[in-house]
């Protein structure tokens, strides 16, 4: 470990300042009022022009309408900016800021959490350069409670309006409480970024923010989700793989109807009621009618087309079946790890240990230390052969960041000499 690690390990384990204090004062309305929804190209590029000539960091947030559309487009962007204010810009009417984002080229983003709302947010033309993402600096800064309304109220002092985070805001046009709110999710999100660079910077944590800052900036859009119907809630119920398939066709019927009429999957069917009609496997629309989930309200129509997606599903050869579970891309379930490899599963409870108290110590969360999957993956194959370096390079294949792999790659090395 480097002195600067050491240094910064002896100050990392003090917690921030306590989550308690006055009462916090409302913050009722943003300063300069709630500004005019961006609608058309002109407003677009009057928008455009006061951003690229403000200073300093630019406040980002996005509202979408899960639960409502299909999908997770944005519905509302707000911005704010010393010397611009606030802007609300509407991406449906204005789909691509492209040239806004090319106005905040060098700016630094602040967010919070921020890999909630960059798919969004690339969707429509704006990628960050660089960031500073408040949620994940609270982690690192030891906070119990990251929710930006606990954090502004905890290290601002203010209290944020609540209630209007889940509306549908794909609604228009918005209501005026519904601008106020989202408004003020920016006014003072600049100064929770600079309140909390202070604190990572006492804690000896700031370049390490700084690192998982710059990975979020560097990491690819994710790829599709293979099988994303495993996912279906519900699906441990489903043993049999007749059943499975059930799940799959109902599914992708269902995904394919939420998409044509732009509104969240579960509006059209539950995954309660999929599952019931896996499990179930009614041979007519008059046995499917009787199962939870296909009451009285559901149209005949409705009943033939999921009762044509069960059909599929029976009628189908047993080679088109899917599998129990998918192909393994890593380590097995580490509660078969016992059984299957007994060493490795010494190693990782040797590993899980090391890195708790580690994280422990730091006042951070353990999966901000280290991910679990990163751990499973180095205690089931570990390098060979078993030296620092050898660990190091492995973390580094991993994805682990630099921070990290100075603050686990000696405890680890250790945790995998274990044999059981």
């Amino acid at each position: 470990m480097t002195d600067a690690q050491e240094t910064a390990s002896a100050t990392a384990a003090q917690a921030p300042a306590p989550e308690s204090g006055p009462a916090p004062v409302p913050l009722l309305a943003p300063r300069e009022g709630i500004p005019p929804v961006t609608v058309t190209s002109h407003e677009l590029g009057r928008v455009t022009a006061s951003f690229a000539q403000a200073t300093g960091p630019v406040a980002v947030d996005a509202e979408r309408a899960s639960g409502y559309r299909y999908g997770q487009r944005a519905y509302l962007i707000q911005l704010r900016r010393e010397g611009a204010g606030t802007a609300l810009v509407d991406p449906v009417a204005c789909p691509d800021l492209s040239g806004l984002d090319a106005a905040l080229s060098g700016t630094e983003w602040v967010l919070h959490a921020a890999t909630q709302d960059l798919p969004c947010l690339r969707e429509i033309g704006m990628q960050p350069t660089s960031l500073f993402d408040t949620e994940l600096a609270g982690r690192l800064a030891g906070f119990a409670r990251v929710g930006l309304g606990a954090m502004v109220e905890n290290v601002l002092g203010y209290a944020l309006e609540k209630g209007h985070s889940a509306v549908d805001w794909s609604t228009r046009p918005l209501p005026e409480p519904w601008l106020r709110y989202a408004a003020l999710d920016v006014e003072l999100l600049v100064d929770l970024r600079n309140a909390l660079e202070e604190e990572l910077s006492r804690q000896g944590k700031l370049e390490w923010a700084r690192e998982e800052f710059a990975a979020i900036v560097a990491a690819p859009a994710p790829p599709p989700r293979k099988d994303p119907w495993r996912r279906t809630s519900g699906m441990h119920k489903v043993r049999r793989r007749r059943q499975m398939a059930a799940v799959r066709e109902l599914w992708t019927a269902r995904d394919a109807v939420a998409q044509r009429r732009d509104v969240s999957p579960g509006k059209v069917l539950t995954d309660a009621a999929i599952v019931e009609a896996a499990l179930a496997m009614p041979a007519s629309t008059r046995a499917l009618a009787a199962l939870p989930g296909y009451g009285q309200r559901m149209s005949r129509k409705q009943l033939e087309q999921w009762q044509a997606a069960v059909d599929r599903a029976r009628t189908l050869p047993e080679s088109e079946l899917p599998q129990q579970s998918q192909a393994p891309g890593g380590p097995p379930p580490p509660r078969s790890w016992a059984d299957k490899d007994p060493a490795a599963a010494a190693r990782l409870t040797a590993a899980r240990s090391g890195v708790t108290a580690r994280a422990e110590e730091l006042n951070l969360p353990q999966e901000n230390l280290l991910t679990p999957d990163t751990v499973r993956r180095l205690c089931w194959e570990p390098p060979d052969p078993l030296t620092r370096d050898a660990v190091t390079g492995a973390l580094r294949a991993l994805g682990a960041r630099e921070w990290q792999i100075g603050q686990t790659a000696a405890l680890l090395t250790a945790a995998l000499a274990v044999s059981g």
